[in-house]
């Protein structure tokens, strides 16, 4: 490890990545503290770097923005794509409407015949 990180180093990094995936997925502070069960302010305080995280925090984070918790240590530029968690949620989408098609269509040649 060539360059020395410190504590408030970290606490940036944390807090940026709390930010920027929760403004990707489009989720407010409010809204990411109902699933959480923290506070909007204690949200708020980690988004401005205020507050640490705890682990428990972290595991809670993690399923409410459904990412894995290395993601929050991801420097700038090296996010694994950002896009991926779209994509996913298109793939999610399409799999359950080609489900539903296919179970209505095959519903309907059993009653035709």
């Amino acid at each position: 490890m060539g360059k020395k990180i410190d504590e408030k180093q970290i606490h940036q990094l944390i807090s940026g990545n709390v930010k920027r995936l929760r403004t990707l997925q489009k989720i407010s502070q409010m809204d990411l503290s109902a699933v959480t069960g923290l506070t909007h302010n204690f949200i708020n305080d980690i988004e401005n770097c205020k507050k640490g995280i705890s682990a428990r925090t972290l595991a809670k984070l993690s399923n409410a923005l459904n990412v894995e918790p290395y993601q929050f240590f991801l420097p700038e530029g090296m996010h694994k794509n950002d896009m991926m968690i779209y994509v996913k949620d298109f793939n999610d989408s399409l799999q359950k409407v080609v489900s539903d098609l296919t179970g209505q269509y095959l519903s309907k040649d059993k009653k035709g015949r």
